[in-house]
């Protein structure tokens, strides 16, 4: 597996770095923040640690740039403690956020959960599921309705084949988060959040606004 690390304070670049390579991810480091993207697109890592505060252009600049042409997964490295920044960052197609400082094993924790939802589910499982008119190609990350499509980020995906592949039965947000997760305790509530409503937003776009609904105090339901 290759990482992208976007981090203009060398000191905590080198120190992930050198982190990773000792448990055996091979590392790419942005030194050009002016060409993040055709850094990105020369390398294509499967993952991208990302800071917010970089010279030129921002993280969130960045990553969408990256959403433009992939929906490889992106975690957002920010001394940042805002609500709204990781409200932002993950709205703008972030799949984590981890504060600064960081433990390095909390990080690595985060890294390791990330690839494997991204990742180890491929080939493991059915590649389409449909349900209602909607189909979702797992493989790709679309989803298919009423003649349109959108991509989802990896997140996004995993959250829709929980919920597709128990229809007509409540996930609580509880399972949803372990499945995503494997580990509460690494988990900011909030994330789910949004990636829900992101991903309602998007199926909204194809004429599916009900698709997903809310159990109050119990989780949501596929109907």
């Amino acid at each position: 597996m290759k990482i992208m690390l976007v981090e203009d304070d060398r000191t905590i670049a080198d120190l992930v770095a050198e982190t990773l390579s000792k448990w055996g991810f091979a590392t790419v480091l942005a030194t050009d923040f002016e060409r993040v993207l055709p850094t990105f697109l020369a390398e294509r890592p499967q993952l991208v640690l990302m800071d917010i505060g970089l010279p030129y252009y921002d993280g969130f600049y960045w990553c969408d740039r990256i959403r433009e042409v992939s929906s490889v997964p992106i975690m957002f490295l920010s001394s940042r403690t805002t609500p709204m920044d990781m409200v932002m960052a993950m709205n703008r197609g972030g799949d984590d956020y981890v504060q600064k400082p960081f433990y390095t094993d909390v990080l690595l924790a985060k890294i390791n959960a990330l690839l494997r939802r991204a990742y180890a589910y491929v080939g493991t499982e059915a590649d389409v599921l449909e349900h209602n008119g909607v189909a979702l190609h797992v493989l790709s990350g679309q989803v298919v309705a009423g003649g349109g499509k959108t991509e989802l980020t990896k997140t996004e995906c995993v959250i829709m084949q929980q919920l597709m592949r128990s229809k007509g039965a409540i996930v609580s947000r509880t399972s949803l988060m372990r499945r995503l997760w494997e580990d509460e305790s690494f988990v900011d509530d909030n994330t789910l959040t949004v990636n829900i409503a992101r991903l309602r937003k998007k199926l909204a776009e194809l004429g599916q606004e009900d698709f997903i609904a809310t159990r109050k105090g119990q989780g949501y339901i596929v109907e």
